[in-house]
């Protein structure tokens, strides 16, 4: 096995396994080092054994490069493989197509936006939507104008190396405490997907909030409601955001804006009892693992589980869509 395919595989399952970061950075910073060296060191280093003299390489990420050098598996990954949750058989699983909300390390992800786009053509994805933040949510890097304008000339130099794969250019745009979205319009308009979330003021009065949610769903520039409570169940955790839920799912059948069933752990979004409202008011749905690392992008079995539960079929789903189909919508 190639050392640096055998480190970024172990990162891999350990964000698929919600490991913590300084584990995942660990193995994904010893695979750019060895990715830089040029022709002939590595292998020369691993025969004199001076693997540890290189920045970002400790003695396990050593043990696996040289294992690995070797022309095996290494212990570590193969751990991790035996270790790992498996993957729960899903008729609706194997009906998506992609994945509508993926982060990358231009906003607050881990990789870079081909990085995602090879992981998810791996786990048989036909296109991944890249939705990085909008410029106002400064703690996630947000995107400004012009860096967004830029990722635009990045993705069509992915897709071009990539295809038949795609990557849709889109955003995760935060809702402002009046409803309006923080991106200028005239680059929403080339987008394929716009993720409309509330990042800010989350414990807002029910009544304004349902103002500024009804008022983001309305605009035609929306494709998706992301995680429309907010809320965190794990950790500290996190309550809802309080809304009339039935009047903004309306307003999403409507408009045509799905409801995001956001697969992360720690979100679950939304609860129970509102997605079995939005299922019997009629809304269409996007199963969207809100990954911020190539492993996370594993995640999307999860919500395909829970949307069979609730009786959600392919063609309620946004994801079951092919690229050209949902960036025609």
């Amino acid at each position: 096995m190639e050392p640096v395919r055998a480190l970024r595989l172990i990162a891999f399952q350990l964000e698929r396994a919600g490991a913590q970061t300084y584990r995942v950075r660990a193995f994904r910073r010893a695979a750019e080092v060895v990715a830089a060296l040029p022709p002939g060191e590595l292998a020369e280093r691993v025969r004199r054994g001076t693997l540890g003299a290189l920045p970002g390489i400790g003695a396990v990420t050593a043990t696996v490069i040289e294992q690995a050098a070797a022309g095996g598996q290494p212990d570590y990954l193969s751990t991790l493989i035996e270790q790992a949750q498996p993957s729960v058989p899903s008729a609706l699983r194997s009906a998506l197509r992609g994945d509508c909300h993926t982060h990358s390390d231009w906003s607050d992800g881990g990789s870079p936006p081909r990085e995602m786009a090879e992981a998810a053509r791996d786990l048989g994805h036909e296109w991944i939507a890249l939705t990085d933040h909008s410029p106002r949510l400064t703690v996630a890097n947000g995107l400004s104008a012009q860096r967004l304008a830029d990722q635009l000339d990045l993705v069509d130099t992915i897709n071009a190396e990539l295809a038949p794969f795609r990557v849709l250019m889109g955003i995760e745009v935060d809702i402002l405490d009046d409803g309006s979205l923080d991106q200028r319009p005239d680059l929403l308009d080339r987008l394929d997907v716009v993720v409309a979330s509330v990042h800010s003021k989350l414990r807002m009065p029910a009544g304004p909030m349902t103002a500024r949610m009804l008022a983001a769903v309305r605009n035609p520039h929306v494709d998706v409601l992301g995680h429309c409570t907010g809320r965190l169940i794990t950790g500290r955790g996190r309550p809802e955001s309080e809304f009339d839920a039935a009047a903004v799912f309306e307003a999403c059948r409507e408009h045509g804006v799905a409801v995001e069933l956001n697969c992360r752990p720690e979100r679950q979004d939304p609860p129970d009892p509102l997605l079995a409202l939005a299922v019997e008011l009629g809304c269409v749905f996007a199963i969207d693992t809100d990954a911020h690392a190539p492993g996370q992008l594993d995640w999307l079995g999860g919500g395909c589980v829970r949307a069979e539960e609730f009786g959600i079929g392919a063609d309620r789903v946004l994801n079951a869509l092919s690229a050209d189909e949902l960036a025609a919508r």
